[in-house]
């Protein structure tokens, strides 16, 4: 498909018309629930999910492995995560070498895929769909080449991003750096929301979080998890940050500066949204047990790839906006803001666990 006369070109968005799938635009997404059609070109169920504050860099599309299917064997130059929302199932992917990797994963999930590794995905239920959101920087690869020619037949191989051998068993190397930096090199998670994560005090509430280096890509991806009657500390950043919720339910506020009313996105396992660029959110747990996300952008601690990401990490995203960084304290947040999540806690007979980090004592008769 061609752009429109006198529009501005976009190969990734003519790409994406081409397809004959569902294309999917909205704040947030829930992939669980996202109508898919037959996509040719991966041999599978599929449909394209367009968060709108998505960037120039990640695209999302959503995959389902009908029982008892498989998709077609593919490589590709862009770069790919997958989080799997549903189902059990198996990846090969085969080395330069001719070596095949294989593993199994089920719900929550995450594994990537090197760099033009020729991979193949199989439902392993003869009775239940499989469905996998695939994060990937094909828009960009896309836009750049404007050729899928290349983009799926390109012949060299990268071996060096195969990683070590037990990369694809689960197993990987942790990067101990400081809170907020701490690294787990793999291949493969195979459960998510039961992998140990490191403390971040200076994010909030008791939280934690670890970052993943995966397959040596250039896409980033970390995950942190809220105790039970805690949230997050309001902060900003760039735009085409994908947030998917993992464990427990919650809600995520958005705001700009000067803003009468906040946004807000509710949350569970399956769904996703992308806060705007440069749009303060703030996460919420209302659960009775943890709450867990990911996230997933471009550029990473060791491949920050773009200059504002590595300005962004080199002043640290847990500083205050005070100080010239991008994090709201707690005693800098409007009280609404605690006010109505205590409201929200009391509706599910959760009790705070915010007392030692807010003064709760003028919020009496909201809380359970």
């Amino acid at each position: 498909m061609n752009a429109a006369a006198g529009a501005l070109p976009d190969p990734y968005l003519d790409w994406a018309h081409a397809q004959g799938v569902p294309i999917i635009e909205d704040f947030g997404i829930d992939i669980r629930k996202v109508p898919v059609a037959k996509w040719d070109r991966y041999g599978t169920l599929g449909a394209l999910c367009h968060l709108k504050g998505r960037d120039d860099f990640i695209s999302i599309f959503a995959f389902e492995l009908p029982p008892g299917g498989k998709s077609a064997p593919v490589r590709h130059i862009y770069e790919e995560v997958i989080y799997v929302i549903s189902g059990h199932g198996s990846t090969t992917v085969t080395a330069a070498d001719g070596r095949r990797h294989t593993f199994e994963w089920g719900p929550k999930s995450l594994f990537s895929i090197p760099l033009n590794a020729v991979h193949q995905h199989f439902n392993g239920s003869g009775r239940e769909p499989a469905r996998l959101a695939s994060a990937n920087n094909m828009v960009f690869a896309m836009n750049r080449f404007r050729d899928d020619r290349l983009v799926f037949e390109c012949p060299v191989d990268f071996p060096e991003r195969m990683g070590a051998e037990n990369y694809f068993a689960g197993e990987g190397e942790f990067i101990g750096v400081r809170p907020g930096r701490h690294q787990w090199e793999t291949n493969f998670v195979p459960d998510l929301s039961a992998f140990e994560l490191k403390a971040w005090a200076a994010r909030g509430a008791g939280g934690s979080m670890l970052r993943f280096m995966l397959s040596d890509s250039t896409i980033g991806a970390h995950s942190s998890e809220m105790p039970v009657g805690t949230y997050k500390k309001g902060h900003r950043h760039f735009d085409g940050v994908c947030v998917f919720a993992v464990t427990g339910k919650g809600y995520s506020l958005l705001w700009r500066d000067g803003d009468p009313d906040y946004t807000r996105v509710d949350w569970e396992h399956g769904c996703v949204y992308c806060p705007p660029d440069s749009m303060f959110h703030q996460h919420f747990n209302i659960a009775n047990h943890p709450s867990r996300y990911l996230a997933l952008q471009i550029g990473t601690v060791r491949y920050p790839l773009l200059r504002m990401k590595r300005e962004i990490w080199d002043v640290g995203v847990d500083r205050s906006v005070k100080q010239g960084g991008a994090q709201v304290e707690y005693e800098d947040q409007d009280p609404c803001i605690h006010a109505m999540w205590l409201k929200e806690i009391a509706v599910n007979g959760v009790a705070s666990g915010m007392g030692e980090f807010i003064d709760e004592s003028g919020f009496r008769g909201s809380a359970p």
